[in-house]
């Protein structure tokens, strides 16, 4: 499991066996962002309209800023975060399947 800081995308080295707990006054130990926030939460989705998939959860206007949401759970990435390249996929794939008309 890697823990990933949202702003800066430096890995998170948490020092305990049992679970991630992270507090809200906890910050990134590279660039200071607080932890406790949306954007690094598993539950965050930016495409729905409270931008959370938990709907029992309060509205939180900053996603970027250390809140007291119960149901924060820190995302968990196999891999170091990128750039989301999901849109360059498509067009690729979009390309490629009207090749033979130009």
């Amino acid at each position: 499991m890697a823990y990933y800081c949202w702003k800066c995308s430096n890995e998170v080295i948490f020092e305990v066996k049992v679970g991630v707990k992270v507090g809200r006054k906890d910050e990134c130990p590279h660039c200071g962002a607080d932890m406790h926030v949306c954007k690094n939460c598993a539950l965050y989705d930016p495409n729905l309209h409270n931008k959370c998939r938990e709907p029992e959860s309060a509205f939180i206007r900053d996603r970027e800023a250390a809140n007291f949401c119960m149901h924060f759970d820190f995302k968990n990435r196999d891999g170091a975060p990128g750039v989301d390249d999901s849109a360059a996929k498509a067009k690729a794939k979009l390309e490629d399947l009207f090749k033979g008309l130009k």
